[in-house]
């Protein structure tokens, strides 16, 4: 099976440890983040990864040629511009369709800068078992942008809150396919009006939100190739929480299809969020794998490495060997 491994990013939660270092060389109980990751990875069958790079690209492949790759194949995909997470997996696509080059078998993208007990060979059955096109690990925790989901595990969209999510979501998202909204605009569908680019004689820049839209914090998952990262502006939706819509935490964990490349549209730097949820509105399966009772923590702060430590030590978290 194979993985990717996403660490290019510039560490900037993590100084000083950084300054010196890409983040995926940061050490924790005496293992980097990168080995941690890919003993995880090991001890569920997986024996070929990629791993991006950008911040100290150098280090990482004299940290892997030092340790033999640690007995599996293993590429580092350069990237001199970040590409984010949806450019980083589509730059290295060709590492999932070198062999044979044709099969389906799906791959986990794994986040260098998160730990957990996440069960990934069961996550992976699930994705099979569903035909999914992509599989996210998800948790019900706090944290500062959810996903949200139907019952059936469907992504619907991303909200700031739990408590503000839209009314009968899947109706009126997909009323709005294929419509872009620039920030200055709203559908008919949503308002009944069209906005003009002012409200109260004040631009409206996207973030910002007029008196009717205040305090929602909801993005469905409206995109246009022309603008991948363009969702619409947040609280176009009324301020109530239906049944059957579920804020979820996302883990940073993925069981991804290679037919995903075929459909990645976005070019450049993307988040592979965006591209989910532009697929997700075109009715791909993207679904949410739950995975409450796991153990998982964030490392991309100083702090998290301390917690995590004492829990490796108090043997609330064992390491993989």
């Amino acid at each position: 099976m194979k993985a990717m491994i996403l660490a290019a990013g510039l560490g900037t939660r993590l100084r000083p440890y950084t300054n010196d270092r890409p983040k995926a060389l940061v050490t924790l109980a005496g293992r980097t983040l990168l080995q941690i990751t890919l003993d995880r990875l090991r001890s569920f069958g997986v024996s070929e990864v990629i791993v991006n790079a950008h911040h100290y690209p150098d280090m990482i492949l004299e940290y892997l040629a030092a340790n033999q790759n640690f007995g599996m194949r293993i590429e580092v995909s350069h990237e001199e511009v970040l590409l984010d997470t949806g450019g980083g997996l589509k730059n290295s696509a060709w590492f999932f369709l070198d062999s044979a080059g044709k099969s389906d078998q799906p791959f986990i993208l794994h986040n260098v800068d998160v730990i957990s007990t996440i069960d990934l060979a069961s996550m992976v059955r699930f994705h099979n078992q569903h035909a999914a096109l992509a599989t996210l690990a998800v948790q019900d925790r706090e944290t500062s942008r959810y996903l949200l989901f139907n019952s059936q595990d469907q992504l619907l969209g991303r909200s700031a809150t739990r408590s503000t999510i839209p009314v009968n979501a899947t109706e009126e998202l997909s009323s709005m396919k294929g419509t872009e909204m620039t920030g200055k605009e709203m559908s008919t569908e949503m308002k009944g009006k069209e906005m003009k680019g002012k409200e109260k004689g004040k631009e409206m820049k996207g973030k910002e939100k007029s008196t009717e839209m205040k305090g929602t914090g909801f993005s469905p998952y409206i995109n246009s190739p022309e603008s991948p990262r363009a969702l619409a502006p947040e609280g176009v939706f009324s301020p109530t929480s239906p049944a059957g819509v579920h804020p979820r935490a996302f883990s940073g964990i993925h069981v991804i299809s290679p037919r995903i490349f075929t459909k990645m549209t976005e070019d450049g730097a993307f988040s592979i969020i965006a591209s989910y949820l532009r697929l997700a509105n075109q009715g791909e399966k993207i679904l949410a794998y739950r995975s409450d009772t796991s153990y998982w923590r964030d490392l991309g702060r100083p702090e998290s490495l301390i917690e995590t430590a004492q829990d490796i030590e108090t043997g609330k978290l064992a390491m993989p060997q």
